[in-house]
């Protein structure tokens, strides 16, 4: 069965990369792909956020965007699911081509642009998975256009209410033009505060759904303080670090390494685990942290544990190593933790730090 699904990844890597990927999602709706379930063991549960999670690999947002196939992903292994980002309105997003593949780096440069189908597709889609298991997040961002961005964060949060286990505040995209000032101190004061209020008032005497803020790698590191101090302030459950960076390293090779938008992949690990530590060391356990960034190997998973994550997720690296990936991670991550004598993922977490 790996041979069939590497044939497949190999076949679908030779058709253009945005193609490749909507034929992907189209393939896993039809109803094939991975069918290892749910991976866990004692080793692997663990508390995000306020999520009790079977394992801690989830799938990045990005892959799924209009949350078509949740399930099929759930499938495949992953812990938990991401799915957007998701605007108020649709868009197109930015013009084609605007996917990359950097294959001599196992790397993806994108400058997407929030395409998507909007929240009414959204919640039709959220809200025909009622009642089925597994944990399905919402990514919520803004429109392009939006003349009042923090509204838009608000408008998702509301409509969406009830229908995901968790909301991602996504303000770390490079591909919406000005979307990442809303990382500044006045415009982040602005947008949790009102998510805050509006969070409030749909929880009222219930249990609150989980809500985490999504950063960039690019982040100023003197920032990072006043951010998790934001976060917490407005109760933010999880901080996931990072989304894709602007920087272009220069060990890159494709020729497509010029590209403008957003990498993603092996070059981006070092840099976002760097980050990562500086987030876990601001927050001395304050606030829980998901690392992204880079991820393609159970080395690389345990090494964000160890550099203070509770969760990891991954995309880019399903584009070169297919939908095996999450299994094959997991294994190693346990062979891993119990080779360094660790009695959960938990015991792990900020272990290098």
């Amino acid at each position: 069965m790996s041979l069939i699904y590497k044939t497949g990844t190999a076949v679908l890597r030779s058709l253009p990369a945005e193609r490749a990927h909507v034929t992907t999602v189209k393939l896993l709706r039809a109803g094939f792909g991975p069918k290892s379930g749910v991976i866990t063991s004692d080793l692997f549960r663990t508390n995000v956020g306020g999520l009790d999670l079977p394992n801690p690999v989830g799938l990045a947002a990005g892959f799924d965007k209009d949350c078509d196939v949740p399930d099929a992903m759930l499938g495949a292994g992953f812990g938990f699911v991401e799915c957007g980002t998701v605007t108020p309105r649709p868009q197109i997003g930015n013009a084609k081509p605007r996917l990359f593949r950097l294959v001599e780096d196992e790397a993806v440069i994108n400058r997407m642009g929030f395409n998507n189908q909007g929240l009414d597709h959204f919640h039709a889609r959220l809200s025909a998975r009622q009642g089925k298991g597994g944990i399905v997040g919402a990514n919520l961002g803004a429109n392009k256009d939006s003349d009042d961005r923090a509204a838009d964060y608000v408008t998702g949060l509301t409509r969406l209410w009830g229908m995901a286990d968790y909301f991602t505040i996504n303000i770390s995209s490079p591909n919406t033009p000005g979307l990442r000032q809303l990382q500044g101190a006045d415009e982040m004061e602005d947008l949790l505060g009102r998510l805050s209020e509006t969070r409030a008032e749909l929880t009222g005497d219930n249990p609150s759904v989980p809500m985490f803020l999504k950063v960039a790698p690019d982040v100023d590191v003197t920032q990072i303080d006043r951010i998790v101090e934001q976060a917490r302030t407005y109760g933010m459950n999880a901080i996931i670090v990072s989304n894709t960076t602007l920087d272009r390293p220069d060990s890159l090779q494709s020729g497509h390494a010029g590209q403008g938008g957003g990498l993603s992949g092996q070059p981006l690990f070092e840099k976002s685990t760097h980050i990562l530590r500086e987030f876990a060391d601001a927050a001395d356990g304050s606030i829980d942290l998901i690392g992204v960034g880079g991820i393609g190997s159970g080395a690389q998973a345990y090494a964000k544990i160890r550099a203070g994550a509770k969760a990891v997720q991954l995309y880019s690296a399903l584009v070169y190593k297919g939908p095996q990936l999450v299994a094959e991670i997991c294994a190693d991550l346990e062979a891993r933790l119990k080779a360094d004598g660790f009695e959960s993922v938990s015991d792990a977490v900020g272990a290098d730090i």
